[in-house]
């Protein structure tokens, strides 16, 4: 009988299916790498705000406490927006008649609030009280990064469900004495497991990977 094909079409078909799953491949690193990237993620990326608010000069510089500002972060689930009067507190004597603050100073005397862009913003499914975090003992930076070194503020981490969860999962890696939540200075110890277990039991913190906690 007649050959049919011809016998290149074997190494053609070969090429085309491991070819084919080779470009499958690809596109599914491209797509995983962009979905980490910070065009996606925003990590590292300093948002526009009305006012180009520095955390790195009124913390870092002027020392100011995380709470003078975030006043409901102890005791709400939203650590809580700055009111134009807080900021008055101070610049009614201080650059008063600065030109950048304009938009503070219109916003005290019209009861109009300023538009502040969110930039640790979370899915509307998900589920999250800073007054939890902070009793159970995480700290601002750990979430936050290093703020008193940020000129504008940006997100320090992704914010992804995987990385919730590596905190979850092992919480004596990440959670330090509670008076020690809002220094901006604290670092971990040579035993942070040791401390970090010790705590875990003191403050009864449990291990909550259930999708219930957060996915209400």
């Amino acid at each position: 009988m007649a050959q049919i094909f011809h016998r290149s079409t074997n190494t053609i078909s070969r090429v085309s299916v491991f070819g084919g799953i080779g470009i499958i491949v690809v596109l599914i690193a491209t797509l995983a790498a962009i979905n980490r990237s910070s065009y996606v993620t925003e990590v590292g990326v300093a948002r526009s705000q009305p006012v180009q608010f520095s955390h790195k000069h009124h913390v870092g510089d002027d020392g100011i406490d995380c709470r003078y500002c975030h006043t409901s972060v102890e005791e709400s689930s939203f650590a809580g927006i700055p009111s134009t009067k807080i900021c008055m507190s101070c610049h009614t004597q201080i650059w008063a008649e600065s030109p950048i603050l304009e938009p503070v100073r219109e916003s005290f005397r019209t009861g109009k609030s300023l538009e502040w862009t969110r930039v640790h913003n979370l899915p509307g499914f998900v589920y999250f009280d800073h007054s939890i975090h902070v009793h159970k003992g995480v700290g601002c930076t750990t979430c936050h990064g290093r703020v008193d070194q940020m000129p504008l503020m940006w997100r320090e981490n992704t914010l992804y469900m995987e990385w919730c969860l590596e905190c979850h999962r092992n919480p004596e890696r990440f959670v330090r004495p509670r008076e020690q939540v809002f220094n901006i200075d604290w670092q971990p110890p040579p035993d942070q497991i040791a401390l970090g277990q010790k705590l875990v039991l003191q403050y009864k913190i449990d291990s909550l990977t259930s999708c219930s906690v957060c996915h209400r």
